[in-house]
C-alpha cells in the first residue's frame, strides 16, 4: 500500500493510503457511542435513509423476510410503499424511512433506544450481514471525489448535538475514532488497510 501526506483546501491535513484520502480527525479525535444519551438518534436524524453500497441491496432483499418480525407496522408500510430501498439524488441508494425520519428497518426497544433489525438478526445468528456499512462506520462518512471517481474521502462527521455525549465519552476513555470503528473499517477495507491506518496514527 502507498502512503502519502496530502492537503485539501477546507480540510485538515490528511493521509492518502492508495486511493483513499483520510482526514487526520479519524486518527486524532476521540469517540465512543453513548446509546443511553443519544438513544440511537442517528437512525432517524438525517436527510435520507442509510446509504447502501450497490452489493448491499441484495443483502437487504435476502434478509427482508427474516427481519420482518422485528419491524414496526409503520416500517412495514414504508417498505411496501417505497420499496426495500429507494434512490436519493444526493446519497444514491438508501433505506426507506418513516415520514422522512426513522429508518424503516429500525425499531425502539423497551428503553427507547433505536435498534437495527438487521443487526438484531445478525446477532441472533439468522443472517450473515450485520447492517449497512454506512451505519456501522458512523461517524465516519465515506464519499467519492467528483474529480477522480476512484478516489474516496474518509471524513469524521459527528452530529454536533446528537453526538456530543459520544465525543465526551470517547475523550474520557481516550479511544480514537479509528480504534472505536476498527470492525467496520476492516469490514469495508480489510485488515491490511486497518494495520496501515493504525501505523500512521502511532507514528504521529
Amino acid at each position: 500500500m502507498e502512503i502519502a501526506p496530502f492537503r485539501v483546501l477546507g480540510y485538515n491535513f490528511m493521509i492518502v493510503i492508495d486511493n483513499k484520502l483520510i482526514s487526520d480527525e479519524v486518527l486524532e479525535e476521540q469517540f465512543v457511542c453513548d446509546l443511553h444519551s443519544c438513544k440511537g438518534g442517528c437512525c432517524e436524524d438525517g436527510d435520507a435513509g442509510a446509504p447502501l453500497e450497490d452489493w448491499e441491496k441484495a443483502e437487504v432483499d435476502n434478509a427482508l423476510e427474516i427481519v420482518k418480525p422485528y419491524l414496526t407496522p409503520k416500517g412495514l408500510k414504508a417498505i411496501k410503499n417505497q420499496g426495500n430501498y429507494t434512490y436519493d439524488n444526493e446519497f444514491g441508494w438508501v433505506t426507506p424511512t418513516i415520514n422522512n425520519a426513522l429508518c424503516a428497518y429500525g425499531f425502539k426497544d423497551k428503553t427507547g433506544v433505536i435498534q437495527c433489525s438487521f443487526e438484531k438478526a445478525y446477532n441472533e445468528g439468522k443472517i450473515g450481514w450485520k447492517k449497512p456499512l454506512s451505519c456501522h462506520l458512523f461517524p465516519i462518512r465515506v464519499s467519492k471525489s467528483t474529480l477522480d471517481p476512484d478516489m474516496e474521502y474518509i471524513n469524521y462527521e459527528p452530529r454536533q448535538d446528537l453526538c456530543a455525549a459520544a465525543c465526551t465519552f470517547g475523550q474520557k476513555l481516550k479511544i480514537p475514532v479509528y480504534v472505536f470503528l476498527k470492525e467496520p473499517i476492516i469490514r469495508k477495507y480489510g485488515e491490511e488497510f486497518y494495520e496501515v491506518l493504525a501505523a500512521c496514527a502511532n507514528r504521529e
